[in-house]
Protein backbone atom coordinates (compact mmCIF):
# COMPACT_ATOMS: atom_id res chain seq x y z
CA UNK A 1 0.00 0.00 0.00
CA UNK A 2 1.36 3.31 -0.69
CA UNK A 3 1.86 6.60 1.47
CA UNK A 4 -0.95 8.58 0.41
CA UNK A 5 -3.63 5.19 1.06
CA UNK A 6 -1.89 4.49 4.07
CA UNK A 7 -2.59 8.00 5.56
CA UNK A 8 -5.72 7.46 4.27
CA UNK A 9 -6.14 4.37 5.97
CA UNK A 10 -4.98 5.93 9.42
CA UNK A 11 -6.95 9.13 8.95
CA UNK A 12 -10.09 6.70 8.86
CA UNK A 13 -9.09 4.38 11.30
CA UNK A 14 -8.42 7.39 13.62
CA UNK A 15 -11.65 8.92 13.19
CA UNK A 16 -13.80 5.48 13.77
CA UNK A 17 -11.94 5.09 16.89
CA UNK A 18 -12.62 8.45 17.95
CA UNK A 19 -16.56 8.51 17.46
CA UNK A 20 -16.25 4.47 18.68
CA UNK A 21 -14.75 6.07 22.09
CA UNK A 22 -17.26 8.82 22.18
CA UNK A 23 -20.53 6.64 21.36
CA UNK A 24 -18.98 4.55 24.19
CA UNK A 25 -19.49 6.68 26.65
CA UNK A 26 -22.07 6.12 29.79
CA UNK A 27 -23.61 9.87 29.46
CA UNK A 28 -25.63 9.84 26.15
CA UNK A 29 -26.35 13.61 27.12
CA UNK A 30 -24.95 15.17 23.84
CA UNK A 31 -26.92 17.98 22.19
CA UNK A 32 -28.19 17.78 18.64
CA UNK A 33 -26.35 19.24 15.86
CA UNK A 34 -29.21 21.72 15.64
CA UNK A 35 -27.70 23.72 18.46
CA UNK A 36 -25.69 25.82 15.90
CA UNK A 37 -21.79 25.76 14.44
CA UNK A 38 -19.13 28.10 15.27
CA UNK A 39 -17.28 29.62 12.14
CA UNK A 40 -13.92 32.38 12.71
CA UNK A 41 -13.41 34.69 10.26
CA UNK A 42 -9.59 35.83 10.51
CA UNK A 43 -9.80 38.71 7.92
CA UNK A 44 -7.27 37.64 6.00
CA UNK A 45 -9.52 34.85 4.07
CA UNK A 46 -8.59 32.23 7.15
CA UNK A 47 -11.97 31.21 7.91
CA UNK A 48 -12.40 27.94 10.53
CA UNK A 49 -15.99 26.02 11.08
CA UNK A 50 -16.54 24.06 13.89
CA UNK A 51 -18.31 21.01 12.83
CA UNK A 52 -17.81 19.00 16.28
CA UNK A 53 -17.18 20.65 19.38
CA UNK A 54 -17.92 20.62 23.43
CA UNK A 55 -21.01 22.26 22.47
CA UNK A 56 -22.82 19.70 20.38
CA UNK A 57 -20.46 16.47 21.14
CA UNK A 58 -21.51 16.57 24.80
CA UNK A 59 -17.59 16.55 25.77
CA UNK A 60 -14.63 17.58 24.96
CA UNK A 61 -12.61 14.57 23.88
CA UNK A 62 -12.07 15.85 19.93
CA UNK A 63 -12.65 19.05 17.72
CA UNK A 64 -13.51 18.84 13.69
CA UNK A 65 -13.78 22.24 11.89
CA UNK A 66 -13.47 22.79 8.11
CA UNK A 67 -10.90 25.29 7.56
CA UNK A 68 -9.81 27.25 4.68
CA UNK A 69 -6.42 29.13 3.71
CA UNK A 70 -6.79 31.95 1.17
CA UNK A 71 -4.38 31.29 -2.22
CA UNK A 72 -0.92 32.63 -1.05
CA UNK A 73 -1.39 32.09 2.45
CA UNK A 74 2.36 32.05 3.63
CA UNK A 75 2.63 33.52 7.54
CA UNK A 76 6.12 34.39 8.40
CA UNK A 77 6.20 32.16 11.52
CA UNK A 78 4.61 29.15 12.94
CA UNK A 79 2.59 28.10 15.86
CA UNK A 80 2.39 25.69 18.48
CA UNK A 81 -1.02 24.06 19.72
CA UNK A 82 -1.59 22.75 22.94
CA UNK A 83 -3.57 19.56 21.15
CA UNK A 84 -2.71 16.88 18.39
CA UNK A 85 -3.50 18.24 15.45
CA UNK A 86 -5.15 16.20 12.29
CA UNK A 87 -5.11 17.63 8.67
CA UNK A 88 -6.89 16.02 6.06
CA UNK A 89 -6.78 18.26 2.88
CA UNK A 90 -9.81 18.56 0.87
CA UNK A 91 -8.47 20.84 -2.14
CA UNK A 92 -5.56 23.08 -2.62
CA UNK A 93 -2.25 21.56 -1.80
CA UNK A 94 -1.00 22.17 1.49
CA UNK A 95 2.64 23.48 2.37
CA UNK A 96 2.84 21.75 5.89
CA UNK A 97 5.84 22.89 7.34
CA UNK A 98 6.44 21.21 10.84
CA UNK A 99 9.47 22.04 13.55
CA UNK A 100 11.01 23.10 10.00
CA UNK A 101 10.42 20.61 7.88
CA UNK A 102 7.81 21.27 4.86
CA UNK A 103 5.67 18.31 4.03
CA UNK A 104 3.04 19.10 0.69
CA UNK A 105 -0.06 17.36 1.46
CA UNK A 106 -2.08 17.22 -1.52
CA UNK A 107 -6.08 16.28 -1.50
CA UNK A 108 -6.38 12.52 -0.27
CA UNK A 109 -3.50 12.65 2.23
CA UNK A 110 -3.52 14.03 6.10
CA UNK A 111 -0.96 15.58 8.09
CA UNK A 112 -0.14 15.44 11.80
CA UNK A 113 1.37 17.32 14.43
CA UNK A 114 1.63 16.87 18.06
CA UNK A 115 1.37 19.32 21.02
CA UNK A 116 3.72 21.67 21.16
CA UNK A 117 5.44 21.21 17.97
CA UNK A 118 6.21 24.25 15.86
CA UNK A 119 3.54 24.22 12.50
CA UNK A 120 3.18 26.71 10.23
CA UNK A 121 0.35 26.36 7.00
CA UNK A 122 1.44 27.39 3.69
CA UNK A 123 -0.52 27.21 0.55
CA UNK A 124 1.37 25.47 -2.29
CA UNK A 125 -1.62 25.97 -5.30
CA UNK A 126 -3.52 28.63 -6.83
CA UNK A 127 -6.45 27.49 -5.26
CA UNK A 128 -7.60 27.84 -1.58
CA UNK A 129 -7.02 24.95 0.46
CA UNK A 130 -9.66 23.11 2.11
CA UNK A 131 -9.06 21.11 4.47
CA UNK A 132 -10.67 19.05 7.80
CA UNK A 133 -8.97 19.50 10.84
CA UNK A 134 -9.14 17.18 13.77
CA UNK A 135 -7.86 18.54 17.57
CA UNK A 136 -7.48 16.18 19.96
CA UNK A 137 -8.04 16.46 22.59
CA UNK A 138 -10.71 19.80 21.84
CA UNK A 139 -10.91 23.31 23.38
CA UNK A 140 -8.31 24.52 20.71
CA UNK A 141 -11.24 25.96 18.77
CA UNK A 142 -11.15 28.75 21.79
CA UNK A 143 -7.61 28.58 22.15
CA UNK A 144 -6.54 29.69 19.09
CA UNK A 145 -8.93 32.75 18.83
CA UNK A 146 -10.85 34.36 22.02
CA UNK A 147 -14.96 34.28 21.66
CA UNK A 148 -15.87 37.65 20.39
CA UNK A 149 -14.44 36.60 17.15
CA UNK A 150 -16.36 33.51 16.60
CA UNK A 151 -19.59 34.26 14.67
CA UNK A 152 -22.84 31.52 15.59
CA UNK A 153 -24.43 30.16 12.33
CA UNK A 154 -27.76 28.01 12.77
CA UNK A 155 -29.83 27.61 15.58
CA UNK A 156 -31.10 25.55 18.51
Amino acid sequence: MGRIGLAVLTASTLLVASVAAVQAQDEPDYARASVGTRVLDFGNGTVVTLLLEAANLGSSELEIAEITFPVGANPPRGHAHGAMEIFYVLEGVLGHVVNGEEHRIEPGMVGVVKGGDDVRHRVLSDVPVRALVIWVPGGEADRIAPPDRWTVIGGG
